[in-house]
């Protein structure tokens, strides 16, 4: 019995569950460096998933310190400054970022600078285009004193507080920093980084073994007898594979059953998934599902075009040691766009789910620039590009047409039932040019 796209997609989200829950687990963990530029990139946090919460070991800010460039006053001091009858202050003790916490005169003004504590004793902030004259006095090379015997006016009283960052007002100690399970990009690491934590705990991510099958392939650049053609799935899926967070192995077996199992054997305990490209329908030397459907995992046909066959399912992978390893498999077609289109339906939205990432591709409904057809008992996909007036010229649906695939901008969706669409007729197509 076929089943459904999204049938499918469900198999391969269960199949793939209990990475998930390897992955939060202890042994599931590395510790990584903090990014700060002095990092190896390789090993820094950069883009990784945290693992593990963190709670902020201080209070952000540290100390009560200035929104803005100002005067640091008491707010009663000013309490009677209205237009038409300002209060005068006497300029006090100057603070500059970094000086150290000083305290502060009742009844005087002291210039304060964004970012510089908060004297003791000054509950607010006024900035100083508020202040007459507007901008501040010499204060020299010594400004802590410098410009003793100057006045300032207000001619209105702050707010306490105001202008003021206050002490743990970004983050308590003790409160959650981050939690666990978000993507670490340049502002997690930069809050990170304001707390003073320098190694983190993260998820390591999916390990995958990637094996191409077939007699016929060889390398790019390799010459290429008669039959024979470069592989392109290997270079396409571990690509993609990484891009969705993925660390990847590969392998290239030919169309023999053991040179497969062998292939898979030397990687396993050491990968979470495998993933293979070819041999998965019902041809005279399919080398997958010969292979692997004795080992537990199940070939099955899905309502789609391109990629109807798959594999899926956990495969016994006996080791050198005489025990026996079970690891999930997703089998592919070979044919290159069934392939990548297999990946970006069933696999890319799990895997990236797992690192962190934004799993779907963007989505629209668009107007359809010409007529199509598609067979009306499958799910078909095709490659399509934007015209000049944002729709969608829809290409052909072969699956070898890989030059086809590399220059197209969306996929088109054509679910099952539906045969003939004529121009202007809407369609489901998501975003592959990001």
């Amino acid at each position: 019995m076929m089943r459904t796209f999204a049938e499918h997609q469900h198999a391969v989200r269960e199949l793939l569950a209990p990475i998930r829950a390897a992955l939060d687990e202890p042994a599931g963990l590395e510790h990584v460096a903090v990014l700060d530029g002095r990092a190896d990139p390789g090993s820094s946090a950069l883009g990784r998933v945290l693992g593990l919460a963190v709670d902020s070991p201080m209070d952000l800010p540290a100390f009560a310190n200035s929104q803005m460039d100002g005067y640091a006053v008491r707010s009663a001091d000013l309490a009677g400054a209205h237009p038409g009858a300002p209060v005068s202050l006497p300029v006090g003790p100057t603070s500059a970022a970094g000086d150290p916490l000083g305290r502060h005169a009742p009844g005087t003004a002291s210039p304060v600078m964004t970012g510089a504590p908060i004297p003791l004793g000054a509950d607010a902030v006024v900035p100083i285009e508020a202040a007459d004259p507007p901008r501040f006095p010499d204060l020299g090379a010594d400004r802590r004193d410098a410009a003793a015997g100057t006045f300032v006016s207000f001619d209105r009283a702050p707010r306490p507080g105001a202008f003021v960052r206050g002490i743990g007002t970004d983050v308590a100690r003790g409160e959650r920093l981050l939690p666990a399970g978000i993507r670490l990009g340049p502002a997690q690491l930069g809050a990170l980084a304001a707390a003073g934590v320098t190694t983190v705990a993260v998820r390591r991510p999916v390990s995958v073994l990637l094996v191409s099958t077939g007699h016929e392939l060889r390398a790019p650049g390799e010459r290429l007898e008669s039959g024979q053609i470069h592989d392109a799935n290997t270079t396409m899926l571990a690509s993609a594979l990484r891009e969705s967070g993925a660390r990847v192995r590969e392998a290239v077996a030919p169309d023999d059953t053991s040179a497969l199992v062998s292939a898979i054997a030397a990687s396993a305990g050491l990968v979470d998934l495998v993933v293979t490209t070819g041999g998965v329908s019902e041809g005279a030397f399919e080398v997958v599902r010969e292979a692997l459907a004795p080992l537990g995992v199940a070939f099955v046909k899905v309502a789609i075009q391109p990629g109807g066959p798959q594999g899926l399912g956990t495969a016994a992978i006996e080791t050198g040691d005489g025990g026996t390893v079970e690891i999930p498999v997703v089998a592919f077609p070979g044919n290159p766009v069934s392939a990548l289109v297999s990946f970006e339906l069933f696999l890319r939205p799990v895997l990236r789910a797992l690192a962190g990432l934004t799993p779907d591709r963007p989505r629209a409904r668009l107007r359809l620039a010409h007529e199509v057809s598609s067979p009306l008992d499958k799910h078909q996909v095709r490659r399509g590009v934007l015209d000049g007036d944002g729709d969608v010229e829809v290409g052909a649906p072969s699956s070898h047409l890989l030059h086809a695939y590399a220059n197209a901008t969306v996929l088109v969706h054509l679910p099952v039932g539906v045969g003939e669409l004529p121009a202007g007729a809407h369609v489901d197509i998501w975003r592959i040019d990001d």
